[in-house]
Protein backbone atom coordinates (compact mmCIF):
# COMPACT_ATOMS: atom_id res chain seq x y z
CA UNK A 1 0.00 0.00 0.00
CA UNK A 2 1.41 3.38 -0.95
CA UNK A 3 1.92 5.88 1.84
CA UNK A 4 -0.09 9.16 2.02
CA UNK A 5 -2.66 8.08 -0.61
CA UNK A 6 -5.27 6.42 1.56
CA UNK A 7 -7.56 8.01 4.15
CA UNK A 8 -7.02 7.32 7.83
CA UNK A 9 -8.82 4.11 8.86
CA UNK A 10 -9.58 4.18 12.57
CA UNK A 11 -12.25 3.30 15.19
CA UNK A 12 -15.41 5.44 14.89
CA UNK A 13 -18.73 5.35 16.78
CA UNK A 14 -21.90 5.50 14.67
CA UNK A 15 -24.91 6.74 16.66
CA UNK A 16 -28.60 6.43 15.75
CA UNK A 17 -30.21 9.15 17.82
CA UNK A 18 -33.79 8.10 16.98
CA UNK A 19 -33.28 4.62 18.44
CA UNK A 20 -30.75 5.55 21.11
CA UNK A 21 -28.31 3.02 19.68
CA UNK A 22 -24.59 3.32 19.00
CA UNK A 23 -21.93 0.93 17.80
CA UNK A 24 -18.16 1.04 17.48
CA UNK A 25 -16.54 0.01 14.23
CA UNK A 26 -13.64 1.00 12.01
CA UNK A 27 -14.18 3.57 9.27
CA UNK A 28 -12.64 6.42 7.30
CA UNK A 29 -15.54 8.73 8.27
CA UNK A 30 -14.51 11.92 10.03
CA UNK A 31 -16.28 14.02 12.63
CA UNK A 32 -15.55 16.95 14.91
CA UNK A 33 -17.74 15.46 17.67
CA UNK A 34 -16.35 12.88 20.07
CA UNK A 35 -17.85 10.46 22.57
CA UNK A 36 -16.43 8.51 25.47
CA UNK A 37 -17.09 4.82 24.85
CA UNK A 38 -17.62 2.01 27.39
CA UNK A 39 -13.92 1.12 27.36
CA UNK A 40 -12.98 4.61 28.60
CA UNK A 41 -11.49 5.70 25.26
CA UNK A 42 -12.69 8.76 23.31
CA UNK A 43 -13.72 8.20 19.68
CA UNK A 44 -15.14 10.41 16.92
CA UNK A 45 -18.93 10.00 16.64
CA UNK A 46 -20.99 10.14 13.42
CA UNK A 47 -24.77 10.58 13.74
CA UNK A 48 -26.86 8.55 11.30
CA UNK A 49 -30.57 8.80 10.54
CA UNK A 50 -31.29 5.08 10.22
CA UNK A 51 -29.55 2.00 11.56
CA UNK A 52 -30.57 -1.63 11.99
CA UNK A 53 -32.24 -0.64 15.28
CA UNK A 54 -34.64 1.83 13.65
CA UNK A 55 -35.06 0.57 10.07
CA UNK A 56 -38.56 -0.90 9.50
CA UNK A 57 -37.22 -4.00 7.74
CA UNK A 58 -35.04 -5.02 10.69
CA UNK A 59 -37.54 -4.04 13.41
CA UNK A 60 -40.36 -6.05 11.83
CA UNK A 61 -42.55 -3.00 11.24
CA UNK A 62 -42.21 -3.05 7.46
CA UNK A 63 -45.38 -2.82 5.40
CA UNK A 64 -46.15 -5.68 3.08
CA UNK A 65 -47.04 -4.94 -0.52
CA UNK A 66 -50.42 -6.17 -1.75
CA UNK A 67 -49.27 -8.06 -4.85
CA UNK A 68 -52.52 -9.94 -5.28
CA UNK A 69 -54.42 -6.66 -5.51
CA UNK A 70 -52.00 -5.44 -8.15
CA UNK A 71 -52.49 -8.54 -10.28
CA UNK A 72 -56.29 -8.30 -10.03
CA UNK A 73 -56.19 -4.63 -11.01
CA UNK A 74 -53.98 -5.43 -14.00
CA UNK A 75 -56.35 -8.17 -15.15
CA UNK A 76 -59.35 -5.86 -14.82
CA UNK A 77 -57.64 -3.21 -16.93
CA UNK A 78 -56.14 -5.34 -19.65
CA UNK A 79 -58.33 -8.45 -19.68
CA UNK A 80 -58.05 -11.52 -17.57
CA UNK A 81 -57.66 -14.70 -19.61
CA UNK A 82 -55.48 -13.74 -22.57
CA UNK A 83 -57.31 -12.58 -25.68
CA UNK A 84 -54.93 -13.86 -28.33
Amino acid sequence: MQQDKHPDYRPVVFRDRAAGYAFLTRSTATSEQTIEWDDGETYPVVDVEISSESHPFYTGKARTVDTEGRVARFERRYGGEGTG
